[in-house]
């Protein structure tokens, strides 16, 4: 009985959370063809990627060498470097470990190394967003953040393009980088599906550049496969008061969620 309790108040819990954001766009196309299967919402506009440009930061990572594999390189963490993450960022991190964990400064040194002229130039040959890594005006830090919250601005549309060329093989990249690439993304299933993606969670600013913590964007994109159909997705969604659980978690597990019923909408 009283686990049956528990369980029904984190079930009101979660319901709660969920109903004090808004779903901004759901998008799913196919991959294959390109054809927009379903579109629910503003997907045109821009918005910062925040995390989910990790997904493009690792194909540009293996492309240019920067990244060898899921386990190469590991770079030790330092006094200074981005922490917020809790513990799970204070550690040695490699590939796979910064995609599971989200780690922001492994993202920082890799663009550090890679170089604002380099980011931008493989961002307009993969079609992502408006390719600005200038960072905030007159702050010259787009290697450490114009991806959260700053110049560098993606649509749900746009993200699904950028998503279909990379699973379909489309991408001006090396043989083996998609492969490196896919063996660093979470994956589970959701009604027969495997789903693979990405999370991503930031503030909006306010007129005076300061956050808007109320209204945070949370985004979960990627790509699903069950049996010869792949489909590619992006859910964006924008709190409307501030929450304790990241925003981004919040929208990849309301999408899994969603995903049987969403499926079967499209006739999947």
């Amino acid at each position: 009985m009283k686990k049956s309790i528990l369980l029904a108040a984190l079930a009101l819990l979660v319901a709660a959370s969920a109903a004090q954001a808004r779903d901004v766009c759901t998008v799913v196309a196919d991959a294959r063809s390109g054809k927009v299967l379903l579109q629910d919402g503003d997907c045109e506009s821009r918005v910062t990627p925040a995390s989910t440009f990790k997904l493009a930061l690792a194909v540009i990572g293996y492309e240019a060498g920067v990244l060898t594999d899921a386990h190469a390189p590991v770079l030790p963490f330092k006094k200074g470097y981005a922490d917020w993450g809790g513990d799970a960022w204070r550690q040695p991190t490699d590939p796979a470990r910064w995609m599971q964990y989200s780690v922001v400064w492994y993202s920082q040194r890799i663009a550090e190394i890679l170089g604002r002229a380099r980011l931008e130039d493989y961002a307009k040959r993969f079609g992502y967003g408006n390719s600005d890594f200038s960072g905030d005006p007159g702050k010259d830090n787009g290697l450490e953040r114009a991806w959260i919250s700053s110049s560098l601005k993606i649509s749900p549309l746009e993200q699904t393009a950028f998503l279909r060329k990379l699973v379909t093989g489309k991408l001006p990249i090396r043989p083996g980088v998609l492969d490196k690439t896919r063996a660093v993304v979470e994956t589970a299933s959701a009604g027969g599906w495997r789903v693979s993606g990405k999370t991503g969670s930031a503030y909006p600013r306010h007129t005076d550049g300061s956050f808007n913590r109320a209204a945070g964007w949370g985004w979960y994109v990627g790509w699903a496969e069950k049996g010869d159909a792949t489909l590619v997705f992006a859910r964006l969604t924008q709190d409307e008061k501030r929450q304790s659980v990241s925003a981004g978690l919040r929208t990849r597990d309301a999408l899994m969620r969603d995903w049987p019923a969403l499926a079967a909408r499209i006739g999947r």
